[in-house]
């Protein structure tokens, strides 16, 4: 979900100033921390938010539970950074990563893409760099994006476009941009007013001196954070094998090679892919990080007639996947959830998942926005029974207790490393 929403050029103005002034924020906060390797953070901050979201609940049992929560908080593996904490900073950065682990995630997210030179970067997607990064401002690396950018054009309902892909740039050439929070003006007449699309519910403010990292570089940190890693292997944009002899095989397992060099223990790391295949690769080629390998459950866009309250539109099963090896299955929040009598309850898909004992993870709370208008597409099975910021909790307590989710992915892990710390998860 890019969550595009234009801003008028005074708005951008405003934010930008707010970036320069905090440069000053940065040399005391939490990204003011030098590219050596860190220490791991033991005092946990997770700062007004979950509260905030406490606040904002009906009232209730939960609501009066949750009240009485105070800490001190520690990191918690339930707690799983969405690529670093994007509600705030740029995503996939060093400096975002820094801050999910201040908030006490226990486990880092890194997309894993590749570039021309075969090296692999945390990207959400291979070709977003359009939308995540400075690219089109730099007139000798835009002329390498697979397609420039494209004016809107309201005559014709054109929205302004562009493509600008991990491929089509070198690893150095990579390091040399800059990160953006994601979004993009899809009514833009120029470069310029196209990277202005940071939606209102996110900030610009910590822009400033965001660092993209390398997948070397997010081991490099995780590892002397002391937490857990959850890498996923995004699906090539481009046609593979890429120029003719690097294989989506390869791909899969230069991604594990990296772990192996680096010396992290395969427990510590959960392989992600939204094609089977790469779990299954994984399975047998590596089978010490197969046998917590996450399959990403995005078949609900493939266009296939996939419904979450009826079984037999799984293909494969529930129990077929198990029988396959798969250990762990990560749907996003709304199949796991409907509702009944006013209320979030599990979905069939939730009950047959557990009947067939996969560990269940889900993403990504706090992804979509304020909730007051239904959440947008992570909430989309439980529209009618939410309308306040405060409901995230109570779906978080389902996914929890009712369902008994091993973890939940969060663009701002504070409220998942509160919950978990309340409820005395793992």
């Amino acid at each position: 979900m890019t969550g595009s929403d234009p801003v008028t050029t005074a708005t951008a103005l405003r934010r930008f100033a707010a970036a320069l002034c905090a440069t000053a924020l940065f040399a005391v906060g939490l990204t003011s921390v030098p590219a050596a390797a860190q220490n791991p953070i033991t005092d946990i901050e997770i700062g007004p938010r979950p509260f905030y979201l406490v606040g904002e609940m009906k009232d209730g049992a939960l609501k009066d539970q949750l009240a009485q929560c105070k800490g001190p908080f520690t990191a918690k593996n339930f707690s799983i950074a969405h690529r670093g904490a994007p509600l705030q900073f740029p995503e996939h950065t060093r400096e975002g990563y820094i801050a999910a682990a201040r908030m006490g995630a226990g486990v880092i997210e890194c997309d894993v893409a590749f570039t021309k030179d075969r090296e692999l970067v945390c990207r959400h997607a291979q070709c977003d760099l359009h939308t995540t990064t400075d690219i089109l401002a730099r007139p000798e690396l835009a002329a390498k994006c697979s397609q420039g950018f494209t004016p809107a054009d309201p005559a014709s309902g054109r929205k302004a476009s562009a493509k600008c892909c991990t491929s089509d740039l070198t690893l150095a050439e990579f390091r040399s941009l800059r990160p953006k929070m994601d979004g993009s003006n899809p009514r833009a007449a120029t470069a310029e007013e196209y990277m202005d699309g940071t939606p209102s519910w996110r900030t610009d403010l910590y822009v400033n001196r965001a660092t993209l990292v390398s997948h070397k570089d997010y081991i490099a940190l995780v590892k002397s954070l002391g937490l857990k890693f959850t890498p996923e292997l995004k699906t090539p944009e481009v046609a593979m094998p890429f120029e003719g002899s690097y294989t989506q095989e390869h791909y899969a397992q230069q991604m594990i090679d990296e772990y192996k060099a680096a010396g992290v223990d395969p427990r510590d790391v959960y392989a992600q892919s939204f094609r089977l295949e790469d779990v299954l690769y994984w399975l047998k080629a590596e089978p010490a990080f197969g046998a917590q390998a996450v399959y990403l459950d995005g078949r609900d866009e493939s266009g296939e007639g996939f419904d979450n309250m009826k079984p037999e539109t799984w293909k494969p099963s529930m129990q077929e996947l198990a029988d396959k090896g798969v250990k762990i299955l990560a749907p996003p929040l709304w199949m796991l959830v409907t509702h009944k009598d006013g209320k979030i309850v599990p979905s069939i898909y939730a009950e047959e998942a557990k009947k067939a004992k996969l560990g269940l993870i889900s993403w990504s709370l706090e992804r979509s926005g304020p909730l007051n208008t239904g959440g947008g597409y992570y909430y989309q099975s439980v529209k009618p029974v939410i309308d306040r910021d405060g409901d995230m909790l109570s779906l978080l307590d389902v996914l929890a207790r009712d369902i008994g989710v091993i973890g939940v992915f969060s663009d701002w892990p504070a409220t998942t490393t509160f919950y978990a710390n309340c409820m005395k998860l793992n």
